[in-house]
């Protein structure tokens, strides 16, 4: 019997870019703009759903605003047990990109994963932080120091790639050495030099380690910062590097795709790249700098 998970992406663009409100106030809007969508992905029957990263808000890191320290919370904490219900009502697993307090001035960019019964199972935290113009993350963020779980869950293992981790093999071969069947990689990304690779990178990473791939980035344009264009384009990757769904540049999207997971099994044995792998030669990359 085919293993059949259906998944969901939401795309959404942040609706209140005002710097003089409250920062909780501004993280309310955001999230209640995406609770219906979430509840329709639970009514269309999605039984895995991601989320964009930092879900809850704007991309606020082309500031460098201490006050934005104001948007995060524990993990598991508020935001997690306000979708638990939900989960739970529609029996789907959720992941859950947000901004993350460990303790005082210890931050991360982390998504958490709750699995179809409501229950937390864990959390990721991004590992590859860039410091660019307009991209000033290691302001706000820590790099990750969980390592690349995989999640169990009711409808198969999963794996979370944060945004510019997507440009870094190696924790993609992680993953799938780690079991993944499915690996999500929710971004806040905008129209530049790298919006060619957003096509290019994620399905070379499924057919490298023979995955399904689940990409997810806004859409839309924030004030007052003013980066550039979130251009969306969301979509589910299989592990062959086909296109099951992609959603559009600029709008708020739910888009949905059937995953059969057998499907890894069987590309997996006329492409032996794990059989094929020679981990003993690759010591030197560890080593060498840069």
């Amino acid at each position: 019997m085919a293993r059949i998970v259906k998944g969901g992406l939401i795309q959404c663009s942040n609706p209140i870019n005002d710097e003089s409100l409250p920062v909780a106030e501004i993280q309310k809007a955001a999230f209640d703009k995406h609770l219906p969508m979430i509840e329709d992905a639970g009514k269309q029957g999605v039984q895995v759903l991601c989320l964009q990263e930092i879900f809850n808000g704007p991309y606020f890191c082309p500031s460098q605003d201490a006050r934005w320290y104001d948007a995060t919370e524990p993990v598991p904490g508020p935001t997690v047990e306000a979708l638990q219900p939900i989960a739970k009502k529609y029996e789907m697993v959720i992941c859950v990109p947000i901004y993350e307090r460990e303790q005082a001035g210890v931050y991360y960019n982390t998504a958490a994963m709750i699995d179809a019964d409501g229950s937390y199972l864990g959390k990721y935290r991004k590992q590859h932080i860039p410091h660019t113009s307009g991209f000033w993350e290691k302001y706000f963020f820590k790099p990750g120091n969980l390592g690349y779980p995989v999640f169990q869950t009711r409808y198969g293992k999963i794996g979370v790639y944060i945004c510019y981790d997507r440009h870094f093999p190696e924790g993609a071969r992680l993953l799938g050495l780690n079991g993944a069947e499915i690996v999500f990689n929710p971004s806040a990304t905008v129209a530049g030099l790298s919006q060619y690779l957003w096509k290019l990178e994620q399905p070379a990473h499924a057919v490298a380690n023979g995955f399904f791939m689940g990409c997810i980035n806004r859409v839309g344009t924030e004030e007052p910062w003013n980066i550039g264009r979130f251009y969306g384009s969301s979509y589910f990757v299989d592990p062959r590097g086909e296109f099951l769904a992609e959603a559009s540049e600029d709008k708020d999207e739910l888009i949905t795709a059937e995953m059969d997971l057998d499907v890894i099994e069987e590309v997996r044995r006329v492409w032996q790249f794990y059989r094929d792998r020679r981990p003993e030669t690759y010591a030197a990359m560890c080593e060498l700098l840069p």
